[in-house]
Order: C-alpha cells, then structure tokens, then sequence
C-alpha cells in the first residue's frame, strides 16, 4: 500500500477553479490545463479511476472516487499487507478523526494517483506557489521530434517531497506528449520519464490513460482503467472512450 513511484508536494491544492490567485497563476499551465477541460471543472461532481502500476518488484492497482467540491475520497484497494480495504474519507478529516492507515497510507497514495491522472489541472492550481516557466521548444527526451518544454518546480520546503520537478513536453495542441520527473527528496526513485498517450475523453474532461517509460532506468508503466466522470446534477456516471 505504501509502495508510490512518485510522492508530490501539495501546497494547499485549491480543487475547485476560480480562487483569487487566478491572476498570480501561469498562463502557459492556464494554457494546458484547458486542453485538459479546465473551464468545465465546475461542472463535474465526481472524477472515478483506477491507478495501475507495473515497475519491476511492484505490481499494484487501486481505485478511487474523488468529489472535489465536497473533498470526499472513496478508496479500494489493499493495505500495505495485502489485505482488502474499502473506505470513504474527507480531506479536511484527514488529521484531526481519520485513522493511521488513512493519514499515513491512503492519503498520500490519493494524492500520488491525483495527480498523475489530473496533473495538468494541478500544474495551474499550484502555479502561484510553484515555480512555472516555459522553456520553449525542445527536442523530446525519447524518440524524435520536439516540444515546448513547461517546467513546474515546487517549493523546496513542506509537503511530501519537497522540491520536485516535473517537465511536461506540450505539443501544439496544448497536450502533454512526454515528461520527465526529477524527485527532490532522497526517496527513490529519483527520476521518472515516461510516455503521455492513451488520450481519452470522459465528459468535458480530456485523460492520459497510458504512462510508458523508465524509473531511475528500470521499465515502468502507469494506467488508468475504469476512468470516467459524474456531471453535476447527475446520478450516472460518463465513461471515457
């Protein structure tokens, strides 16, 4: 349970869009968290995935169902001793009513799988405590061809790993096609490079469901499967496809 291939720093994470740092924000993270569906996070009650990891040694899935406007987390998966789980949480609860296994476990394992599922959102929430810069074009760190590279830099005090560092290579339509990610802590692995692809819609929302690559040199894959979104007002939920 408490196996991540990445622990990320949260500063505070807004959820909902519309605070008044907007003007603070970034405008190249604005940018693509708007190819992403931004401008509709409103109109979304609940985000559902499963995050499914393949790295030598580990082989994991779990699922969740996040409500951002309520901060309610639905988990189920395993314990870190393999044992089934299946609980329900509030954000605001996680340190003052919420269990060890809740602080300590879920989640920062919530808070890894969010974001790698919804990171170009997270890239422009954090953005005025991260640092954003676009670096213009550069050739992609696999393969051919080239990308605008947007560097999003987080603060090298609080949070899980403080000063981490994620290099998003974004096409001409704002979709990220490559990442690298250097950790900033000493916890491994300390670097991770992967595909973005496997795009999918689900609702107003727009999902990387496929992750391929290398961690600290070793293959690493990284999926979601059972992704889709429930519209405000809505008892259904919209699969991607």
């Amino acid at each position: 349970m408490t196996t991540r291939i990445i622990a990320l720093l949260v500063l505070g994470v807004p959820f909902l869009a519309g605070s008044s740092w907007a003007q603070t924000r970034s405008p190249v993270a604005e940018q693509v968290a708007k190819a992403y569906g931004l401008d509709s996070f409103g109109q979304v009650d609940a985000i559902r995935y499963t995050f499914n990891l393949d790295l030598p040694g580990t082989n994991l899935s779990r699922s969740w169902v996040w409500e951002p406007k309520t901060r309610r987390i639905s988990f189920d998966g395993k314990d870190k001793d393999g044992k089934p789980v299946k609980l329900s949480y509030l954000e605001s609860e996680v340190y003052t009513k919420e269990s060890d296994t809740v602080k300590n476990d879920v989640e920062p394992a919530f808070v890894n799988d969010n974001y790698w599922v919804v990171f170009p959102f997270h890239a422009y929430w954090d953005s005025p405590g991260a640092d954003v810069q676009d670096k213009g074009t550069q050739k992609l760190p696999a393969g051919e061809g080239s990308a605008k590279l947007v560097s999003v830099k987080y603060s090298s005090k609080g949070g899980y790993t403080p000063g981490d560092t994620w290099n998003l290579y974004v096409g001409d339509d704002n979709r990220v096609e490559y990442f690298v990610y250097h950790r900033g802590g000493e916890t491994k692995p300390q670097l991770v490079s992967t595909t973005w692809e496997g795009y999918k819609t689900a609702g107003p929302f727009l999902f990387s469901t496929e992750h391929r690559g290398t961690a600290d040199g070793a293959p690493v894959r990284v999926w979601f499967t059972n992704v889709g979104v429930k519209l405000v007002g809505s008892d259904s939920w919209v699969d991607s496809k």
